[in-house]
Formats: C-alpha cells, structure tokens, sequence
C-alpha cells in the first residue's frame, strides 16, 4: 500500500493543485525535474559538468559529475530511490544545495580514494535568472517533451581534486553557467509506438549559448528542423538595472572540421533594437560530449532516470583521443567551453551544440553526413 503521509514541502504554501508535493500534476512516466552547471577556466584547460535530477513518476533521484583535462575524461554517476525530502539534493557521493535561492549555491561530490574525482565549489550569481523560451515538441499527436527553463551564469570557487592533483576554482579566472528545467522528457524504456514508427526524425539542428561579459549576459537559443524550420529561437541580453534586450532572429555560421560535425569556428549573427548587425564570435576552447559519462542520450552504458537499484554508484574513466572509441557521441550533444567577443567586449560561456540527420542549411544530407 501507498504511503500517502504529508512531506516536508507540504508545510510550505507553494502548492499548485491539491495534492501533495510529493506528487507531480501529471501521471506521464516521464515528468523529470533537474539541474545543470558548467564550470570551466579561461585557458580551455578544465570542464567540469554536473547536474542532478529527479523523476517523481519512476521514483528515481540521480546525478552525474564529469570533468574533462587534456583528452581524459572523469565520470562520477549515482542513483537511488527518491525520498520523500525533496529539499536534500543529494545522491550518493553527489550534492547540490542552495544556500541562497538565484544566488549562492554549494556543489559537492565527495572522494572515494586519494586518487578519485571530488569538488567542493560555492556558485555566486553575477545577473539574475531568465526564463528560456517555453520548449515543446510533440511526435504526431503526443507531448512527448515540455519543458519550462530558467538560466544563470555566476563566479564559482573553490578546489577541485582528480589523480592527486588539486585545482583552484578561482573566480575571475573560471565562469560556471547553469541550467534549471522541469517538465516532461523522455526517459528510456517506452515504448514509441505507432508514433515513433510513423514519425521518425529527419533531422535536428540545435544552439544554447549562455555567455557571460563583465557586465551583461547573452542568451542564444536556436533548435530547427531538418529543412531548417526555427521551433525554437532566442537572443536575449540582459544587464542588471536595464531592460532585457531582444538580439533579433540568430544566425550561425559554423565551420566544421572535416569528415566530422564538430564546430571548429563559428559567429553568431544577432541584430540589436537598431538594426545594427552584431557578430558573437567563438572560439571553442574545450569540448564534453554528453552522450559520455554525463548519461545524455544516445549514452551506451547509463541514461538519466533509469532505475539502477538503491545505492548505485559508480567511477569510470574515458578517453577521448580516438573517436572511434565512442561512436554514439557524435549522435549526442556536445558541450563547448568557449571564448566569446561581442562588440569589442570578451566573454566566456558554454556553445551547446547539437547536430543529427539531415540539416539542409548546413548541407548535411542524412545521419551518416559529415563536413567535407
């Protein structure tokens, strides 16, 4: 039998319909609620991705830690039952807490042996959190995805210790973005159906830029169709005291390296309130791909919110010097640390990139085509 007792957040008058919060709105399999953060340094020589999840209809809370230095890349996964303590963000040696709602924030993940990957890191907000466009996607008739995001970049700092080495997380000289989402997204283990035979993806074009200057945020969303249909778009600037400002309608042109669809040098083309044409240029300092170790899709070896039994954990180490070695990451999405000039001004953020099947703008033909 059920146990229906109050919970924690049930004390508080947060709730949205009548029933507890231990419950979500929606009875689809794939209600998720999660968390991303980026935080690299200025040289290209450290990125670090985390995040935490959690998937009320599975019962399952999970998180992940990878860290990328030189072409080795270290993975921290674990999994659990979910609690009913929805404030304890927290999953095996993995931890986020909020000390300060949309300002401080405490990442941990705790060492298992001298030579294992562990963190302590303060998250401090330089702009204030901005809502992403509303994100939705069906295949045929059905929601298969709704998402509702906000965004925010900050100054992180604190260590971060991996093979007896420790890096100082030092603020001025790392950035650290992040990502908060909810909603609706596909977990593995469903069955498609008729939709997914007869509604079979052509193609998916997708870009999320955060990126933060000393004084100002940029965000750039683009997501298309394989024909190049824009479902999804953005370019907002933010300045703290100051109207967001719209960018206009982005366009990327990307340079490719070839026989592969992995961005080498790109500008974004953005149009201020004026008309005035503005380029953001990037250039890709360091590269995680999130199909390995951060358990994104089409990872082989383990997916968010998946039931991997109570208490799981697990370490891995990965090497990215020979592609070959993991096929499904360039079906993946991949993020980019990178350096970015706007208008005479440098920044650093993330250049989230996602390419798969045809993209008739880029000139990809199929999920087989690459840049010549």
């Amino acid at each position: 039998m059920a146990d229906d007792r109050p919970v924690p957040l049930d004390e508080y008058p947060i709730h949205q319909v009548p029933l507890s919060m231990k419950h979500v709105a929606t009875g689809d399999r794939n209600a998720y609620d999660r968390c991303i953060f980026h935080v690299f340094d200025h040289e290209g020589r450290f990125l670090l991705i985390l995040g935490l999840g959690v998937y009320p209809n599975t019962g399952v809370i999970d998180a992940y830690a990878t860290l990328r230095i030189g072409d080795t890349l270290h993975a921290v996964r674990a999994s659990d039952a979910l609690g009913d303590d929805r404030m304890q963000l927290a999953v095996g040696p993995l931890s986020v807490t909020v000390d300060r709602p949309l300002q401080r924030i405490r990442l941990r993940c705790a060492a298992e042996g001298p030579d294992s990957l562990s963190y302590d890191i303060e998250w401090n907000a330089d702009f204030p959190a901005v809502w992403e466009p509303h994100h939705v996607q069906r295949r045929g008739d059905r929601l298969t995805l709704e998402g509702r995001r906000f965004v925010q970049a900050g100054r992180p700092s604190g260590v971060i210790r991996v093979g007896g080495e420790e890096i100082q997380v030092t603020p001025g000289e790392w950035t650290a973005t992040r990502d908060r989402s909810w909603g609706v997204r596909p977990i593995p283990g469903e069955e498609g159906g008729r939709g997914a035979e007869e509604h079979r993806t052509e193609g998916f074009h997708w870009l999320w830029v955060p990126v933060a200057f000393d004084d100002r945020f940029l965000m750039v969303i683009v997501q298309e169709d394989a024909d190049g249909h824009r479902t999804l778009n953005e370019a907002l600037l933010v300045r703290e005291g100051h109207h967001d400002v719209q960018l206009g309608w982005p366009h990327a042109d990307i340079g490719y390296r070839s026989g592969t669809r992995h961005p080498e040098h790109v500008v974004i083309h953005l149009t201020d309130p004026a008309r005035k044409p503005l380029e953001l240029g990037v250039r890709v300092l360091a590269s995680s791909p999130l199909a390995v170790g951060a358990g994104y899709p089409p990872a082989g070896d383990w997916q968010h919110g998946t039931w991997q039994g109570r208490g799981w954990t697990d370490r891995q180490v990965y090497d990215l010097s020979d592609p070959a070695a993991h096929p499904l990451a360039a079906y993946g999405v991949t993020d980019h640390a990178a350096r970015f000039t706007l208008d005479g001004r440098i920044g650093y953020g993330i250049f989230e990139h996602g390419s798969f099947g045809r993209h008739d703008p880029s000139g990809f033909t199929g999920f087989d085509s690459v840049a010549p």
